[in-house]
């Protein structure tokens, strides 16, 4: 793993319907944001991090905190922009101005604060020992409810199955096969790969699993609230903080 220079992206913009001004929230003793600069600073192979925002007050409280910040156009922080875009913009920056080029480039989003140095490395690791074979790994976790059982509702209220399963052989959860669903705490890529694709999800990318706790987005209030409750619940000694 030595000599590859790998590049933490946190975008931070400042609209949110969920919650408002969520990136800047106070969870426990500090803002939502600085749970992911924290542990990414932690990281034993993160060459560098950078905050992208478009907002005044979230540059000011990630410069106090000791964060670089790159600004990006107000065009890429609406509702609608694509994630991607911020990150793509802030590597033309980067390599505009520094003629600075990753070799992988890491998303972590602020919304997981319960993601910690020890998933980063692990699944920096995970990507790095199967490089030539994988070039991009995203974090995942275990879906509790089968999407077999996912419902339509017909125009006369009655119910229909979304996806049509054998209802005899898979009568039980337990029955189904394990499925995972995105978990939205780590992406990482190959910066050739992730150019190309314009997505951190390539035809061969892996996964790294994360207990639910470790997966918590807060997206509403009710999360911000839940993470409130789990922080004062669990110790400092346990894995989730």
């Amino acid at each position: 793993m030595i000599g590859k220079n790998i590049l933490c992206i946190i975008p931070a913009r400042g609209g949110s319907k969920g919650v408002h001004r969520k990136n800047i929230r106070n969870l426990g003793n500090k803002p939502l944001i600085q749970w992911t600069i924290d542990e990414a600073k932690k990281s034993k192979y993160i060459s560098r991090i950078v905050i992208s925002t478009e907002d005044k007050e979230i540059e000011e409280v990630c410069t106090e905190i000791g964060a670089e910040v790159i600004k990006r156009p107000i065009e890429l922080a609406t509702d609608d922009s694509p994630t991607i875009d911020s990150i793509l913009y802030t590597l033309n920056i980067l390599e505009d101005n520094e003629e600075f080029t990753p070799d992988y480039v890491m998303l972590l989003q602020c919304t997981s604060p319960f993601r910690t140095v020890t998933a980063i490395d692990a699944s920096i690791e995970t990507l790095l020992s199967d490089s030539k074979n994988s070039k991009s790994l995203i974090s995942v976790t275990k879906e509790e409810h089968p999407p077999w059982w996912l419902k339509s509702i017909n125009a006369d209220g009655t119910l229909k199955d979304f996806i049509l399963y054998d209802k005899k052989q898979y009568s039980r959860r337990q029955s189904f096969p394990p499925v995972y669903r995105l978990n939205g705490a780590i992406y990482i890529c190959d910066i050739n790969e992730l150019k190309k694709n314009r997505s951190f999800e390539t035809d061969k990318t892996l996964a790294y699993i994360m207990d639910s706790y470790s997966s918590m987005d807060i997206d509403t209030e009710e999360d911000l609230s839940l993470a409130e409750y789990i922080l004062k619940k669990f110790s400092k000694n346990t894995k989730l903080i």
